[in-house]
C-alpha cells in the first residue's frame, strides 16, 4: 500500500509538472504555482516510501486523502480548461489505489472524495460543462470497478477454498512483508508450523470427506484466535502455519500452546524465531525441523528451534565444499566367529580454529540449516572408499552402516541420489546398511517411508538404530521393514545389572522374525559375554574397538580364516578382543 501510494505521488507529480511546463510561457503565474505543487508531490514520494512502513494505517489512508487534495488543487491551478481536463484524469490513479487496497466499502469513500474534489475544480473553477464532467466521472468509477474486480480475484487466489484461511501463497506473501519490515526496523518475528497428527489414518479410515470436515472445524476453532497482526493459514494438506510479528519464540510458543488446547485434534508444532540476515526459506526450514523433532518425540508436542549459529553453519558449509569432513569407522563384530561384519561410519569435523566439534553440535546444525543431505553425501562417499580399501586389504567384503536422518529421507529424489552414489562408488547396495531411528517410522511422512521401501527393494539393508529409547514397541517389530535391530546401550546396561529379561525377549522375538540383533555400547568384558550368551548375533562398542580413521586399521586381519573357506570363501576373520 505504501509503495503504491508513493508511486501515485511520483506519477501524479511528474505528470502535473509536465503539464505546468507546457504552459509556463503562456500562463507563467498559474503554471508556476502548479509546477511547485507538482514538484512537492514528487519530493514527498521517496519520503513516504521511507517512512511509510512505520506509519499506522490511518496515516497511510491520510496520505491517500492528501493525494486526492493535491490532484484537485493541481486541476484548479491549471491555466486552461483543456489542461485541467487532462490533469483530472490522474484521479484514475487514486480510485484504483483506493479500491485495490481498501475494498469496495472503504475504497468507495476515498474514490467519492477524490471525485467530488475534482468536480468542484472542474465545475467551479474552469466552468467545464456538466456532460464533460459526467464523462470524466464515468471513466474514474469505471476504473474503480475494474480495480475492485481485479482485487477480489487476486484476493481469492490467496485464500484456501476449503477453510477460508490464507493459503500458502497468501501466507508466504505476509511472511516476506514481515521479514522485510523486521530487516529495516528490528523487532521479533516468529513462525509456527502446525501439523495434525495421524491425519492420513483419518482419511484412510473415514474418507476424505471426514478429513476435510476436520480441517474446517480446526479453522473455525482457530479463526480470530490470534490477536493483533498475526496471520494464520493453511499451507496445504494437514499443515497450518502461524505468523507472529512482534513476538519472540517464547511468546509464540505460548500462543501455539493456547491454540493446541482448542484444537479438535492432536497436533504437533514447530516454532522458530527470525534471526536478522536469514531468508524466509531458512526460517521455515528451522521451523520445519522443530516440527519434525516434535513428531519424532511422540507427537502432540511443541518444539522451539534453536537460534542458528550462522558462523558455524558457514564454516561447516565451507568444509563440505573443500571435502574437509572426516569419517571414523567403528567395527561391528560377529560374536560367534569374531569376524568383523562391517563398519559404522561416523562423521567427524575439526574446525580450523575451534578444533574438534562434537557430532551432537554440527549434525543438528546441518539439519536445521538444510545441508544435512550434503553432509550425508560427503560421509557416504568417503566411507565407501575407506571401507572398500579395507576390504581389499583384508580379502573379503565388508558391510557399511551409515546413519540417515528423517530430513534426508524426505528430501526429493533421495532414493535415486543414494543409489546413483553407490553405483558411482562401485558399491553393492546389499552391502549398505541404512541406520534410522525407530521414531522415524512413527513420525515420518509417507514420503520417508516410501523412500525406505524403495531403497530396500534395491537391496539396501535397513537397521533400527538406538532401539530401546523413545517409543520403542515390540509389538510393531513384525510390521517394520527392517533387517537389523541395534539395541541401545541402556538395554545392554540394564541386562548387565542383573535384569536381562528385556534383552532376552527382544533377541527371541527378532530371531523368530528373521531380524539380526546388534548390541551397541558394549564397553566391558562382562557385557560382551552377556550379550553373546543371550543370543545377540553382533555387537559394537569401546570394549571391542573404538571408532578410528581407516588408515589406523591393520593392513591385514589379525587372524586368518579358519575352517570358514567352504562356507564363506570371500571372507576373512578378525578376532574379537
Amino acid at each position: 500500500m505504501v509503495r503504491t501510494t508513493a508511486l501515485l505521488y511520483a506519477v501524479g507529480g511528474l505528470a502535473a509538472a509536465l503539464l505546468a511546463a507546457s504552459a509556463l510561457d503562456e500562463y507563467p503565474r498559474r503554471a508556476g504555482v502548479l509546477l511547485v505543487v507538482a514538484l512537492l508531490a514528487v519530493v514527498l514520494s521517496p519520503v513516504l516510501l521511507r517512512l511509510g512502513p512505520r506509519l499506522p494505517d490511518r496515516a497511510v489512508r491520510g496520505s491517500l486523502v492528501a493525494a486526492s487534495v493535491f490532484l484537485a488543487v493541481g486541476t484548479a491551478l491549471c491555466p486552461s480548461p483543456v489542461l485541467a481536463g487532462a490533469a483530472s484524469m490522474l484521479t484514475t490513479l487514486v480510485v484504483i489505489t483506493a479500491m485495490g487496497f481498501y475494498g469496495r466499502r472503504s475504497g468507495s469513500w476515498h474514490a467519492l472524495l477524490a471525485t467530488a474534489l475534482q468536480l468542484v475544480a472542474l465545475l467551479a473553477v474552469h466552468r467545464i460543462s456538466v456532460l464533460v464532467c459526467a464523462s470524466l466521472a464515468t471513466i474514474w468509477w469505471g476504473a474503480a470497478m475494474v480495480a475492485d474486480s481485479l482485487a477480489r480475484q487476486a484476493a481469492s487466489s490467496l485464500v484456501d477454498s476449503l477453510t477460508g484461511l490464507p493459503n500458502r501463497r497468501g501466507w508466504d506473501t505476509a511472511l516476506d512483508a514481515a521479514l522485510d519490515r523486521a530487516s529495516r526496523r528490528p523487532g521479533p518475528v516468529s513462525v509456527a508450523l502446525v501439523d495434525i497428527d495421524h491425519f492420513k489414518s483419518i482419511n484412510d479410515r473415514l474418507g476424505h470427506a471426514a478429513g476435510d470436515a476436520l480441517l474446517v472445524s480446526i479453522a473455525e476453532a482457530w479463526r480470530g484466535f490470534p490477536a493483533d497482526d498475526a496471520v494464520l493459514a493453511r499451507r496445504g494438506g494437514d499443515e497450518f502455519a502461524l505468523l507472529l510479528p512482534g513476538r519472540d519464540a517464547a511468546a509464540a510458543r505460548t500462543v501455539v500452546e493456547a491454540l493446541s488446547r482448542v484444537t479438535p485434534a492432536e497436533a504437533s508444532c514447530g516454532v522458530a524465531q527470525y534471526v536478522v540476515g536469514e531468508s524466509a526459506s531458512d526460517l521455515l526450514r528451522r521451523a520445519d525441523h522443530a516440527l519434525y523433532v516434535a513428531k519424532a518425540s511422540g507427537r502432540g508436542q511443541v518444539r522451539v528451534a534453536t537460534s542458528p549459529d550462522v558462523s558455524l553453519i558457514r564454516d561447516l558449509t565451507e568444509s563440505l565444499g573443500n571435502d574437509d569432513l572426516q569419517v571414523h569407522l567403528q567395527p561391528v563384530f560377529e560374536l560367534d566367529t569374531g569376524f568383523v561384519h562391517g563398519f559404522e561410519a561416523l562423521a567427524r569435523w575439526t574446525h580450523p580454529t575451534h578444533g574438534a566439534v562434537p557430532p551432537n553440535v554440527f549434525i543438528p546444525a546441518a539439519e536445521e540449516a538444510g545441508i544435512i543431505v550434503a553432509l550425508g553425501r560427503a560421509v557416504l562417499r568417503r566411507a565407501c572408499a575407506d571401507v572398500d580399501a579395507i576390504s581389499q586389504r583384508w580379502g573379503y567384503e565388508l558391510h557399511l552402516g551409515v546413519n540417515v536422518s528423517g530430513r534426508e529421507l524426505v528430501f526429493p529424489g533421495f532414493a535415486d541420489y543414494l543409489l546413483e552414489s553407490l553405483e558411482a562408488a562401485g558399491w553393492d547396495p546389499h552391502r549398505l546398511v541404512m541406520e534410522v531411528t525407530e521414531s522415524l517410522f512413527e513420525a515420518s511422512s509417507p514420503t520417508a517411508l516410501e523412500t525406505v521401501a524403495t531403497l530396500r527393494s534395491h537391496g539396501v539393508r535397513i537397521s533400527i538404530d538406538d532401539f530401546g529409547t523413545g517409543w520403542s514397541s515390540l509389538s510393531r517389530l513384525d510390521k517394520l521393514p527392517v533387517d537389523y535391530l541395534k539395541l541401545d546401550r541402556s538395554i545392554v546396561e540394564t541386562a548387565a545389572e542383573g535384569r536381562p529379561a528385556i534383552l532376552r525377549a527382544v533377541v527371541a522375538l527378532c530371531r523368530d522374525l528373521g531380524i539380526q540383533v546388534v548390541a551397541e555400547g558394549v564397553e566391558t568384558a562382562e557385557q560382551h559375554d552377556l550379550v553373546r550368551a543371550l543370543g545377540c548375533e553382533m555387537a559394537q562398542g569401546f570394549h571391542l574397538a573404538r571408532p578410528m580413521p581407516a588408515a589406523d586399521f591393520a593392513p591385514h586381519p589379525p587372524v586368518e580364516p579358519a575352517q570358514r573357506g567352504a562356507e564363506r570363501p570371500a571372507r576373512g576373520a578378525v578376532s574379537c578382543p
